[in-house]
């Protein structure tokens, strides 16, 4: 007699389907919310209210660069901030947001659409070019030295040389 026995279901064995980049960028878990800077971050970044974005809004701000034109991650955070009526836009999630954005975009762009979001003109603090991006700092400099940007290496990173003069408010 078989004692103890289990039935399994064919989607027990079958292994978990990959989450695209889109599908990333279009979960909200709950976000964008606005909460009250605790004590423990008051220290870096004072008193208020923080908003933790949605993926989505950050892609939307991204998408809103014009060829020629840049941003950086902090423009954007001032944009979500002023959007959401919180003291800060909050510096972790925006970053990995932008990182997921990017993915995104690169991975339409594979699929074979056109009209992506240029994730290449957002760049991080001082205009340093983001090695986390879709084929790393090299591939980013491409796309911005073929929109006439001037990208020069400082040190072990790169950066748009006078990139203040080429922000467009977002």
């Amino acid at each position: 007699m078989i004692k103890n026995f289990a039935i399994f279901t064919l989607g027990e064995f079958m292994p978990k389907k990959k989450t695209t980049w889109v599908e990333k960028l279009n979960e909200s878990k709950g976000l964008p919310k606005v909460e009250k800077i605790t004590d423990k971050l008051s220290k870096r970044w004072g008193t208020g209210t923080i908003v933790i974005p949605s993926p989505i809004e950050v892609y939307e701000l991204m998408r809103k660069v014009p060829a020629g034109k840049l941003t950086t991650i902090n423009d954007i955070r001032t944009a979500l901030a002023r959007k959401h009526k919180a003291t800060i836009g909050c510096p972790m999630t925006t970053g990995i947001f932008a990182w997921v954005a990017a993915n995104a975009a690169e991975e339409r762009e594979q699929s074979g659409e056109k009209d992506i979001t240029p994730y290449w003109r957002t760049l991080k603090t001082s205009g340093v070019l983001n090695e986390k991006y879709p084929g790393g700092a090299e591939a980013q400099k491409l796309r911005l030295e073929r929109e006439g940007h001037t990208v020069i290496k400082k040190g072990k990173k790169f950066k748009v040389l006078n990139y203040e003069e080429a922000l467009v408010g977002i």
